[in-house]
């Protein structure tokens, strides 16, 4: 995309962020909610934060891997779908802000799932994490 006045679509970006990865961000969240229900210690909201990171977490890293991948030229001879930045659909530092926008989102949701819990030893996990 050579012009910046032009926006990709919207069915850009969501292919971009390969939401059929997602189930990988869903799994853990649901046994740890599944756990804690078990225990008598659910709370909708801390999953619903969980959930939140999880998701942005890997979404940010679906769009870091395509903005590296794609500056790097590893998708200039891509056998699967096209990539947003090696296929020139989307400028590299749009891909890049689109990355650092969900890993913000999950330091976010991080830091109020930590606060509301009080599990301050998770700021570590967290920064590691991203």
């Amino acid at each position: 995309m050579t012009g910046s006045s032009s926006r990709p679509p919207l069915g850009v970006w969501l292919r971009g962020a390969r939401l059929r990865t997602l189930p990988l961000a869903f799994g853990p969240v649901l046994l740890g909610s599944a756990s804690a229900w078990t225990a008598g210690s659910f709370d909708l909201l801390l999953a619903f934060l969980a959930l939140m990171v999880a998701m942005s977490l890997q979404i940010g890293v679906n769009y870091a891997n395509d903005y590296s991948d794609g500056v790097r030229g590893t998708d200039n001879f891509r056998l699967g779908p096209a990539r947003l930045t090696g296929s020139g659909l989307v400028e590299a530092r749009l891909v890049k802000r689109a990355a650092i926008l969900f890993f913000s989102a999950a330091a976010i949701a991080g830091a109020a799932l930590i606060a509301l819990a009080g599990a301050w030893w998770m700021v570590a996990i967290g920064a590691l994490a991203l």
